[in-house]
């Protein structure tokens, strides 16, 4: 079941991406509400396309935004190889967005919130500033 305000079936939505060594923060929101909500982490491991492919079926993602630093924009890197393969494989859009100081950023929302476990949940909300960010800028 979606965590996503809208229940309506053919409602499509987009998926965050915060792309690190070790783990793969999401974040998940769509065009109508304009809001981005935590998702999930995943292992960054063998499995990752597959589970990513999973969860974009699921979840009827008609788009994917992937954080990248400024310098990842010019040159080739590790979470614009993830968009190629994971476009290739799904068929799905794939756009980045600048990721600048989101996870510092992340890490001082949890704090406020009172948030235990913060690097538990550090990716998920890095992920979801970047989605955040790409709503409003592009919608």
């Amino acid at each position: 079941m979606s965590i996503l305000p809208s229940n309506k079936p053919d409602t499509s939505h987009i998926l965050g991406i915060d792309y690190g060594e070790s783990k793969v923060g999401l974040a998940i929101g769509d065009s109508e509400t304009r809001m981005a909500f935590q998702y999930g982490t995943l292992k960054n491991d063998k499995n990752l396309l597959q589970k990513l492919a999973e969860i974009i079926e699921k979840e009827n993602i008609s788009k994917i935004i992937i954080g990248v630093t400024n310098l990842e924009t010019r040159f080739p890197s590790p979470a614009r190889s993830l968009g190629n393969s994971v476009s290739k494989l799904t068929n799905v859009e794939v756009e980045y967005q600048d990721e600048m100081f989101t996870t510092r950023q992340a890490q001082r929302n949890l704090i406020e919130k009172g948030a235990k476990g913060i690097k538990k949940f550090d990716d998920q909300e890095a992920a979801r500033l970047i989605l955040q960010g790409w709503l409003d800028k592009n919608l």
